[in-house]
Parts: C-alpha cells; sequence; structure tokens
C-alpha cells in the first residue's frame, strides 16, 4: 500500500520516466541529469508537493538526484533543479571537522515536502550566521548569505515517515538552501549583494577562513 495520499499522475510519471530512462542509458555518467540553471521558470516556481505522483518512479528519481548531487559535486539538491516541479530534494555532506561553520557530517538523506523555522534551545528565535553560499543553479559564482543557525525540519522522507528534528550549523544550512528551492527561491534572494564573487576570487581572496568579516570590509557588506 502507498504511504502516499494521492494518485499517480500517469502523464507526469511516464515524462520523468523518459528523461530517466535517457539518463540511466547513457554509458558515461549514467542517471546524471543536466541541472537547471538560474533564469529557468521551474526555479522561480512553488514547487507542488509530493503525494505520489510518480508512482514506482520515485526511487529511480531520488537516485538519480543522489547521482547528479555527487556528480557536481554538491551537498544538496532540489528536484526543480533538474526540471520537475515538485517538492523533493537530496543532501549529503560529508563535513569538515574543526570547520568555524559547524560542518558537522550529514548522511545522505530525502527529503519530502520539507518546512523549516528557526529554534533555538529555549524553543525561540534563535541567532543568524553569515557564510559565503553557493548554488549548482548559479554554477560559478558565491555570496554571502544570513541564516537562522538552528532549525526545526518537518517533512517526510522518501517512505513518507514523518521528520521532526533540529539541526545546526551547516546542515541546518544546507536543508534551508534545498527547501527554499521548494519555493521559488534562490539563495541570491536572501544573499547580501555586494559579496557576490566568483568561485575563482573566492579562492584568490577569501579562502583563508570562513568567516566573511574579511570580504564584508573589503567589500563594503555588513554582517549580523
Amino acid at each position: 500500500m502507498s504511504p502516499w495520499s494521492g494518485e499517480v499522475v500517469p502523464a507526469l510519471a511516464d515524462a520523468v520516466a523518459d528523461v530517466l530512462d535517457v539518463a540511466f542509458g547513457r554509458p558515461e555518467a549514467p542517471g546524471v541529469l543536466p541541472i537547471v540553471q538560474a533564469g529557468d521558470p521551474v526555479l522561480r516556481a512553488s514547487a507542488a508537493p509530493y503525494t505520489g505522483q510518480l508512482g514506482d518512479e520515485l526511487p529511480r528519481l531520488l537516485e538519480a538526484m543522489r547521482r547528479t548531487m555527487r556528480a557536481a559535486p554538491g551537498v544538496g539538491l532540489a528536484a526543480p533543479q533538474v526540471g520537475i516541479g515538485l517538492a523533493l530534494a537530496v543532501c549529503e555532506d560529508a563535513g569538515m571537522p574543526g570547520d568555524d561553520r559547524e560542518r558537522t557530517p550529514l548522511p545522505y538523506r530525502v527529503l519530502v515536502n520539507p518546512r523549516y523555522e528557526a529554534v533555538a534551545e529555549d524553543g525561540t528565535p534563535g541567532e543568524r550566521v553569515a557564510f559565503y553560499e553557493g548554488c549548482l543553479s548559479v554554477d560559478g559564482w558565491q555570496a554571502v548569505v544570513a541564516r537562522p543557525r538552528q532549525v526545526r525540519l518537518t517533512g517526510q522522507d522518501e517512505t513518507g515517515a514523518a521528520l521532526d528534528e533540529v539541526l545546526t550549523g551547516w546542515p541546518a544550512r544546507i536543508v534551508q538552501h534545498e527547501t527554499d528551492h521548494l519555493r521559488g527561491e534562490l539563495y541570491l534572494d536572501r544573499a547580501e549583494s555586494r559579496s557576490l564573487t566568483s568561485n575563482a576570487n573566492l579562492a584568490r581572496f577569501w579562502s583563508a577562513s570562513p568567516d566573511p568579516a574579511p570580504a564584508a570590509a573589503a567589500l563594503g557588506f555588513t554582517l549580523p
């Protein structure tokens, strides 16, 4: 019995199946999908809640999204980034011990219909932290984004099981970024515009430390 409340939408499921057949049929990088870039309307539309529209194609799509994320490489990917306007995302990060961004490991996981809210340990809205952030759909660029350090994540996983947990640091930033995609938002909508830098210039000028304070002083933007 399906854990999802809705019906399979044959036209959508068939269209996704056709895309996946092509992707998995390639001898080079099988299952890796093209990543949609900024300017495509699918990235600016609110994704439809997932209610079972894809039927048996859901596991195959999620596997393709995982392969695409890893091949990029990235730490998260939302379905709109591969041209599919459904509220699905995958994320995974090996972490970076000792990193000032609290980049603790985030094991591979699937987010279905995710939502988040900022929380602190006492249950109130908590502090905001700012770091450089990039996006596979804004290839080659990064900018500083201030986000809640800690969030409560709710939604479902790929089996339909409920999610309700608190995430802190970089894992919290990842799920915020991917969930924003499902609302038709890009990280640039929240970024300090004067912080925008090419990846090459980030490596040249600002890679010594994750702390964006030197960039803020030199480029003329404020931090929380």
